[in-house]
């Protein structure tokens, strides 16, 4: 069944509302009509089964037929910083990782990155990732957008993370899987936690030492180095398997 995003609503009142490019989407492409379901998410972290109610040039109205729905959102606040990859594998690690239930992405200018995107270029770029992150959001069934925040320096990315309840590095460099696997589980329903994950090149030293001065813990994911594009989503496979 088709889901979307209803966001502004609650669907304890028995109604929801969409807009933006998605009503042309349900109307022009889908050529849904009233008295058709789907499922919508009222960006409470709360899904709905709905059926249209009436279609307009700029809106669909729903009317709310069943229950709340189970959702989809991990137990876990996760944000991922991402070291900033170069080309397009950006696209990709958002994709990804939304789908596996991130919930949060943070960009991040490592001393290492091959990648450095002009000052002008950076919030259409976080427009475009935001985007992928609703459209993964979608086909995934989630019942909220994850935020792409704006790309971040490393220091400011350090500070946001000490918000955090845990912070957590894979690094190359580390051994001991069964330390990774304590120090995931020690991650506990409602916390939240911070992935850092190194660009194409890798950490800097210097970057590893200042994590790990805030209190980061370093571990492993595996004897294979893995590609800055896989390590995100390896990390969000690797927890749901112990959280879920």
């Amino acid at each position: 069944m088709h889901h979307f995003f209803a966001p502004g609503g609650d669907g304890g009142s028995g109604e929801l509302m969409i807009r933006g490019q998605d009503v042309k989407h349900i109307v022009k492409v889908l050529r849904m009509k009233a008295g058709d379901q789907l499922i919508a998410s009222d960006g409470r972290d709360r899904d709905y089964l709905c059926e249209i109610a009436e279609t307009g040039p700029d809106f669909v109205r729903l009317r709310v037929i069943g229950d709340e729905l189970p959702s989809a959102e991990s137990s876990r606040r996760i944000t991922l910083f991402q070291g900033l990859p170069k080309a397009d594998k950006m696209d990709y690690i958002i994709e990804k990782t939304v789908e596996l239930g991130v919930s949060e992405v943070v960009p991040v200018e490592m001393q290492r990155c091959v990648m450095r995107l002009e000052e002008g270029k950076k919030e259409k770029r976080r427009q475009r990732w935001q985007l992928k992150a609703e459209s993964a959001s979608k086909q995934s069934g989630r019942s909220l957008v994850p935020e792409v925040g704006p790309v971040s320096s490393f220091a400011a990315a350090l500070k946001r993370a000490g918000e955090l309840d845990h912070i957590i590095v894979p690094y190359e460099s580390a051994e001991n899987m069964e330390y990774t696997r304590q120090t995931f589980s020690a991650v506990k329903e409602g916390e939240s936690v911070g992935f850092f994950i190194g660009p194409e090149g890798g950490f800097a030293p210097e970057e590893i030492e200042e994590l790990k001065a805030a209190g980061a813990k370093i571990v492993t994911l595996g004897p294979r180095i893995l590609r800055t594009e896989t390590a995100g989503p390896a990390v969000l496979a690797m927890v749901n398997l112990l959280w879920e």
